[in-house]
């Protein structure tokens, strides 16, 4: 098959697809005697990708396959198309997801010993919902704690590949800088009222969250070469 008929081809099944598809899906739509081989795909892929070098809208190989997105330079214009505002998140809930993907597999009181202050519920249970996190084990300890690894949804809505494609920590220097890289919207500057699940909203505790805030990459730096085979043990568990 020309490679020009393939790249047809293969657009229109990215464009029809409601999600990222993966080469061995592109592949199951081929009769069995025409079907092309896996590495003419992958380079009708790349010369597909070079066609919407100039365009508006990219091709994009994360985690699950690959998908067609606008550019980040216009997404500010076609966001106005929806009412809806994006869902904002607390600064608490990002350090969370960012400790989960740095240091995976983890512990919810793991977290908390890192940040200096509790995890509420309500915290994990949107990273769960949001099926950015899943429950890979538990911890052999007393209580049996959930340990918490990222996954593959995670890795897609933030236009990742694979893990080693989240930002160096030595290139992180705050939160706000690691938001950014992985373009999360700004941290929710709303009041937060105090419940079992949450940290009082008091002046000593938002003082201490904001030094456990500015001490997260640190405390993540200092452990992360402890926490490699860790990793590695997340990884493979998110690419089942």
């Amino acid at each position: 098959m020309e490679q020009e008929n393939l790249k047809l081809i293969l657009e229109s099944l990215i464009m029809a697809s409601s999600r990222p598809i993966s080469i061995n899906r592109m592949l199951e739509v081929f009769e069995e005697n025409k079907q092309p081989e896996r590495k003419a795909v992958q380079q009708a892929l790349t010369a597909l990708a070079e066609d919407y070098q100039d365009k508006s809208v990219e091709l994009k190989e994360v985690s699950t396959g690959y998908r067609f997105q606008v550019r980040k330079d216009y997404a500010s214009w076609v966001s106005k198309l929806w009412e809806e505002k994006p869902a904002r998140y607390s600064r608490a809930l990002l350090e969370t997801l960012a400790l989960v993907a740095y240091k995976q597999p983890i512990t919810r009181g793991e977290i908390e010993k890192i940040r200096g202050v509790s995890v509420g519920s309500q915290i994990m249970k949107t990273l769960l919902e949001r099926e950015w996190v899943h429950v890979v084990g538990h911890r052999d300890v007393p209580g049996k704690p959930a340990i918490y690894a990222t996954t593959k949804q995670f890795l897609d809505y933030f236009n990742l590949k694979s893990l080693e494609d989240l930002p160096p920590l030595a290139d992180i220097k705050d939160l706000d800088k690691l938001a950014g890289q992985l373009d999360l919207p700004e941290p929710e500057q709303a009041e937060h009222k105090a419940s079992d699940d949450e940290v009082q909203a008091s002046n000593e505790d938002a003082q201490a969250a904001q030094s456990a805030a500015e001490e997260v990459t640190l405390d993540v730096a200092v452990e992360a070469e402890s926490q490699a085979e860790d990793v590695e043990l997340a990884k493979a568990v998110t690419a089942e």
